[in-house]
């Protein structure tokens, strides 16, 4: 799963550079537009898939490539895609809402998530202390950032990634199997 997501951002990159941008606007990136267009609920979970340049891939897809097969072992690959689809959802959802007049793209928001998942991954019960100090360097890092830095990067949507990983590990680490009859 990890692997295939990364030929896909690898492939909506190329795409990119192939359409002049005519694909990362109408499929790679969210931004609020008409309910009635087909390609508004292809952006909403497509926008994880694209990215800005190179430098942009190269930054996200480094960490994914590093987090995410640890986290595909410890969890399955039908339970992470849901969380990368999960994630995608909420952070093109409210990125519509709160945001109606900036367009997001990028998968920094799932590498987020996955941070958080790493961070819970090694508890034996109990919340981690490495998962506390992740998420206050996390936390106080993009909160400086959304603060203090002009730039073009969506911090809060770091954090949503970062609290998406955070459920997703809790949810997953005291969900009771469920006994079959």
């Amino acid at each position: 799963m990890v692997l295939t997501f990364f030929l896909l951002c690898l492939a909506a990159l190329a795409l990119d550079g192939a359409t002049n941008g005519w694909t990362t606007t109408h499929l790679f990136c969210v931004y609020r537009s008409s309910l009635a267009d087909p390609l508004f609920y292809i952006r909403l979970f497509g926008h994880v898939l694209g990215h800005a340049d190179l430098e942009h891939f190269l930054s996200n897809m480094l960490l994914f490539l590093v987090i995410g097969p640890p986290m595909e072992e410890k969890y399955g690959s039908l339970p992470l895609l849901k969380a990368i689809v999960l994630t995608a959802f909420v952070s093109g959802l409210l990125q519509c809402l709160l945001f109606p007049g900036v367009a997001l793209l990028g998968a920094s928001g799932i590498v987020f998530m996955l941070i958080m998942l790493s961070s819970l991954s090694g508890g034996t019960g109990g919340i981690p202390v490495t998962m506390l100090l992740v998420a206050a360097l996390y936390l106080g890092d993009q909160i400086y950032a959304i603060l203090f830095v002009q730039d073009n990067v969506a911090n809060f949507m770091h954090i949503v990634g970062g609290i998406c990983g955070t459920a997703f590990g809790f949810f997953s680490a005291y969900a009771k199997p469920r006994r079959r009859h």
